[in-house]
């Protein structure tokens, strides 16, 4: 995996890049604001791009607009949004694209958990964490179809969501994966949505539902 680091704080960038790197990843720049992580893309082509949301000049949502930018020139770059904000803005939009993470800084507890999110969105899936997904849900908590769902389909709704599969579900949740698959049916149900196997499809069909519920 070829790596791009955007983050302002330079202890915490040079940390990122060696936890790359002794992974046996390629780190191919680190910069500290968004103007220089557009021309480290556009030059270096990587497959994942980690972005700190709040970064030079104004330090308000240059790296999310960093990261649209750089899904609208090329989407085969997977964009790692690496912050300790909520910025949900710009997240909807960019999740619905695909290769696309979102994670609180103060809650990567594991380093083998931030690797396998970071490889996941280089490959073109989602990780978005659990505090983002709840703020995505939560603006269209009133709508009538969320309204239907019970508790135990809403947490299922939001692991679908971070882009955990059916088995990865009934880990976290300690239930089989029959009960889960009976989970995600009835959440596609109730939510007007085609079931599919594929889990990133899924994230894209809930988040879709989602935004167009938000818009409205």
């Amino acid at each position: 995996m070829r790596v791009v680091i955007a983050e302002d704080q330079v202890l915490l960038r040079e940390g990122l890049a060696r936890l790359f790197l002794d992974a046996g990843e390629e780190v191919l720049a680190r910069v500290g604001d968004a103007e220089s992580l557009l021309t480290a893309v556009e030059d270096e082509k990587p497959d994942l791009a980690v972005v700190d949301v709040r970064m030079p000049p104004t330090w308000t949502d240059e790296g999310a607009r960093a990261a649209r930018a750089i899904r609208e020139q090329d989407a085969s770059v997977g964009v790692l949004v690496l912050s300790q904000h909520v910025e949900g803005r710009h997240a909807v939009d960019l999740v619905r694209q695909g290769g696309f993470g979102y994670l609180l800084k103060d809650r990567v507890l594991g380093v083998d958990d931030f690797l396998d999110a970071a490889r996941r969105v280089a490959r073109g899936g989602s990780a978005l964490d659990p505090e983002v997904v709840g703020a995505l849900v939560g603006s269209a908590e009133q709508t009538d179809s969320l309204a239907e769902l019970t508790p135990r389909e809403r947490e299922v709704l939001a692991l679908m969501a971070e882009g955990l599969t059916n088995t990865g579900i009934a880990g976290r949740l300690w239930l089989t994966e029959r009960t889960v698959e009976s989970h995600v049916r009835s959440v596609m149900m109730k939510l007007g949505l085609p079931a599919s196997d594929h889990d990133h499809r899924r994230v894209l069909a809930v988040l879709a539902y989602l935004h167009s519920k938000d818009a409205g």
